[in-house]
């Protein structure tokens, strides 16, 4: 699980399929009310207020992506506090449930985003890529010091999507980073085609 500050009240915390097995969570569960995921929400939110002192208190827009290699990205606002919302009696102390006031939006992407340190690293996967007849699609993005190369599940053959991750993982991370994120705060460096201009341009 990590978390980091995206702004006086607004977290982006990212959650690894690996981070919600360990917790007997499904991917399907975080769009059921169970137990589970209030538990890993109240853990999220301990999490946040020891690493960042982000306190949760008081009402909260919730908006969880669902990413189909990398996991889950969830952004957490606080909004204004309300009138006596900040004077908790003890029982409510212990009722995590009650704590917490949230708006929850849910969203799925089929996008599959990888980061990349190093050019070579991107030049090295689009060659796998292209010679193993994977895909030839793609766009490269430059966002916070790295490499982001971004496939949509339409342009690869669904059969094949597993390996594509399998070779992007070896090379690259998953990222937290959402599409819209990359699209507004990310520069365009290949905008279409990308893995075979890459190998069109480079030679390692």
């Amino acid at each position: 699980m990590k978390i980091e500050r995206l702004s006086q009240d607004k977290i982006r915390i990212f959650l690894t399929f690996d981070d919600l097995l360990e917790r007997g969570i499904q991917k399907d569960d975080m769009w059921r009310e169970i137990p589970k995921v209030h538990e890993l929400f109240s853990e999220m939110m301990d999490q946040a207020y020891s690493e960042l002192g982000f306190d949760a208190s008081g009402p909260l827009a919730v908006e969880v992506f669902a990413l189909p290699a990398q996991g889950m990205v969830v952004i957490v606002t606080r909004g204004k506090m309300n009138a006596g919302l900040d004077e908790r009696s003890a029982e409510d102390e212990d009722a995590d449930e009650e704590i917490y006031e949230m708006e929850v939006t849910l969203e799925q992407s089929d996008i599959v985003m990888y980061s990349f340190r190093d050019i070579e690293d991107v030049i090295s996967v689009s060659k796998q890529l292209r010679s193993s007849e994977l895909t030839e699609d793609g766009r490269l993005y430059a966002y916070n010091g790295k490499w982001i190369l971004m496939l949509e599940p339409a342009l690869i053959d669904s059969a094949r999507t597993n390996a594509v991750i399998a070779l992007l993982a070896e090379y690259g991370e998953a990222t937290s980073v959402t599409y819209a994120m990359l699209e507004e705060y990310g520069k365009v460096i290949i905008a279409s085609d990308a893995v075979r201009e890459i190998c069109n341009h480079f030679t390692l």
